[in-house]
């Protein structure tokens, strides 16, 4: 099983690889799955209530145990960076964008991703002060509404 040091980079993958444009992964809901095991609540509200600044456990263990082989990883050529991903409502259905839950902390896992060439960044939950790092390894960093090309 390929192991990711950050999940939020795992997340992100994921992302793109089950929402993006060709997805190669079935997508997977949160709502489904809990209402395969009973849940009949509203999901909104029972994520806010009860997992206020969390991943929801489900969502965690389905993300987190989802094994993600080298051949599909190295299929990931950008990764979008955005506060409105659909990922992150699979997680928590009522992430309103202002917690620093989903926020990228390492760059380790870009080794996973040798084909990676492009990140196209609509927040801050990438930080800048990774963009550099990116760049070193010849990635284009795109910034919504402007761009700046990996040097």
């Amino acid at each position: 099983m390929t192991v990711f040091v950050d999940f939020n980079v795992k997340l992100l993958v994921i992302d793109k690889l089950m929402f993006g444009e060709s997805p190669s992964l079935a997508p997977w809901s949160l709502k489904e799955a809990m209402e395969a095991s009973g849940f009949t609540g509203d999901l909104w509200d029972h994520s806010h209530t009860h997992y206020f600044d969390q991943v929801m456990p489900d969502a965690a263990a389905y993300f987190g145990n989802l094994d993600l082989s080298a051949d599909v990883l190295a299929g990931v050529e950008e990764l979008g960076v955005d506060g409105g991903l659909p990922i992150y409502f699979e997680c928590c259905p009522h992430w309103d964008g202002e917690s620093d839950m989903f926020d990228v902390t390492a760059l380790d896992d870009l080794a996973l991703l040798p084909n990676l060439r492009r990140v196209v960044v609509g927040c801050e939950i990438l930080p800048r002060s990774m963009w550099e790092t990116l760049r070193g390894r010849g990635i284009d960093v795109v910034v919504l509404g402007e761009r700046e090309h990996a040097e």
